[in-house]
């Protein structure tokens, strides 16, 4: 099996870029590099997602397969007084999002090495979001909605994107057999915006 940005340990030889976007109305500057997803810039479904998000002031948030770091950077960037955890099972990635977390002067995030969910079960959280790691396969992805459930307080909602063609309705038909309330808050060029609260 090809290495792909769901290995824990990518091998591929480093090529660092820096990216700027602007998110949130704000200008963000990114390090990427090889062997993380969507080294290039922010890809068009966390741009989604980023712009549909709804964070209630003071949210203890969840950013589940952060990479390196725009949904979960651009979430505490709205919620100053919150506070993003943000996971991701690839080491090259956590890396990454703690130097970009530096470089843009955002403080109220803590970053962990994590398989899914594993490293916070014993947590709780208002908001989980996530560009779902579609390539790690249907299993991982459905786990990590499970998982998202059992660390959510009651009326958290979990916030995805995730595209049509890489099944989102077979997402949406899972995300309903777990959670109370299940509502597409938007589609863009293919992707759904899905929100499900407990």
């Amino acid at each position: 099996m090809s290495e792909h940005y769901y290995s824990k340990n990518p091998t591929a030889a480093h090529d660092v870029h820096r990216v700027e976007e602007t998110l949130v109305g704000r200008k963000f500057t990114f390090v990427t590099d090889a062997g993380v997803f969507s080294k290039k810039g922010v890809d068009y479904g966390s741009k989604a997602l980023i712009a549909a998000m709804e964070l209630p002031e003071g949210a203890s948030v969840l950013d589940v397969g952060c990479g390196y770091g725009p949904i979960g950077l651009a979430a505490a960037s709205v919620i100053p007084q919150g506070k993003v955890t943000m996971v991701d099972i690839n080491e090259r990635a956590i890396e990454l999002s703690r130097q970009n977390a530096e470089r843009n002067g955002i403080t109220n995030v803590e970053i962990l090495q994590s398989d899914m969910l594993s490293e916070v079960m014993e947590r709780k959280f208002d908001v989980v979001l996530t560009n779902p790691p579609i390539r790690a396969g249907k299993e991982t992805v459905h786990r990590i909605f499970e998982q998202a459930n059992e660390v959510l307080n009651p009326g958290g909602s979990l916030w995805i994107v995730i595209q049509k063609k890489q099944g989102a309705p077979t997402a949406f038909a899972k995300l309903e057999s777990l959670y109370s309330k299940v509502s597409e808050i938007g589609k863009d060029k293919g992707y759904r915006i899905i929100k499900a609260v407990k």
